[in-house]
């Protein structure tokens, strides 16, 4: 599943390619997406022009005219053609080359844009979502509504982080993947961050002293920021606007390193895997406490 940099990247490869663009005309191919999609609904959307492109969390808001909104969750699969007004095929997300023949039989939505362009949604398992709210306020739309603070803003910080662990009982790992503590982190990049901030998955949260909090929100925004400058990375290739793929995962310290070397010069442990609220965990027993 994409996490926030993948995110970020389709954000800002779809503003390069659709900002201002009108929606002529909409076409379902499949509407047993995660949520059915309804096609009176969806006809609401011809005419008006994109004027945004935000991400909150793992999350992509369309901001429209006449005070609609299309919310986009990509799941597992889930990812944006863009088709130019040549005809020519974009990637603005993951997966391995263009495969028009393959391809195809994925199309779930195309939106026809002004100017003989258009918008693909592809998505090959269908744990993706698209839905259409008519509102000003996104607060009001329940997906957004119970999200924690962004890990790259300001209020995530050692103050709010320190006052929300207070009694609580759960393991750091299981927190940081909480999307109504941190929004946008992901199996991924919290197995990352905590094995730079040297903090062991399994720790409980009341345990954590406050300089390994601090290192944690450090390293957090770092690896993040990181991520996003190299176009992302998933354990398949993660493809950005140019059609170059995401190298992130070259950079991995430790995500599906198990049995390799411990990545620290002063190490000479392996890399051990265990599973933490069903997800494949890796750490260094010695280099994490």
């Amino acid at each position: 599943m994409p996490e926030l940099p993948e995110v970020e990247v389709v954000k800002r490869s779809l503003e390069s390619k659709i900002l201002n663009s009108i929606i002529k005309k909409v076409q379902i191919n499949d509407h047993k997406l995660r949520y059915k999609l309804e096609k009176d609904i969806f006809r609401k959307l011809i005419g008006k022009k994109i004027k945004r492109i935000l991400r909150r969390s793992k999350f992509l808001i369309f901001e429209l005219n006449e005070s609609y909104s299309m919310l986009v969750h990509l799941g597992m699969t889930g990812k944006f053609f863009f088709i130019d007004k040549t005809k020519k095929k974009y990637k603005t997300s993951f997966y391995y080359l263009l495969d028009y023949q393959k391809d195809q039989k994925h199309n779930r939505v195309i939106f026809f844009l002004n100017k003989n362009r258009k918008l693909i949604y592809n998505d090959v398992r269908k744990f993706g979502f698209i839905k259409l709210y008519e509102l000003n306020n996104k607060t009001k739309i329940s997906h957004l509504k119970n999200l924690g603070p962004e890990p790259l803003g300001k209020k995530w910080n050692f103050r709010y982080f320190k006052n929300y662990i207070i009694n609580r009982k759960r393991n750091v790992k299981s927190i940081l993947m909480d999307q109504k503590f941190v929004s946008g982190l992901g199996n991924i990049y919290v197995n990352e961050i905590l094995f730079l901030s040297g903090v062991r998955p399994s720790r409980k949260v009341k345990k954590l002293k406050n300089f390994e909090i601090k290192k944690i929100i450090k390293y957090s925004k770092i690896i993040l920021k990181s991520s996003i400058k190299l176009g992302g990375s998933t354990i398949k290739d993660f493809f950005v606007e140019n059609g170059k793929k995401g190298v992130f995962q070259q950079y991995f310290k430790i995500y599906g390193k198990k049995d390799c070397k411990c990545s620290n010069v002063d190490c000479n442990n392996v890399i051990i895997k265990t599973v933490i609220s069903n997800r494949a965990t890796f750490f260094c027993k010695k280099c994490q406490k």
